[in-house]
């Protein structure tokens, strides 16, 4: 198996509860590291139908992992 090269690194900071919410994920798929659990996060939202785009002047604290009720669908706001 060739081995995956990973050049660029990202740094993001979260909130308690956002980051419960991704080792929550991570936990339940038994995933192997929190990295993992993220690329899988941003996989599975690139892949999304109907994702947002970011408007003109939209801020980084426009954009969270959960939703304002918590609940982690955007839908159910």
């Amino acid at each position: 198996m060739p081995e995956l090269e990973r050049g660029e690194r990202l740094q993001i900071m979260l909130n308690a509860e956002e980051l419960a919410a991704v080792e929550d994920f991570r936990f339940q798929r038994r995933m192997p590291s929190r990295a993992s659990a993220v690329r899988e996060l941003l996989r599975r939202g690139l892949a999304a139908a109907g994702f947002m785009e970011a408007g003109a002047g939209a801020k980084s604290q426009d954009f969270g992992v959960l939703d304002h009720n918590g609940s982690g669908d955007p839908d159910s706001a």
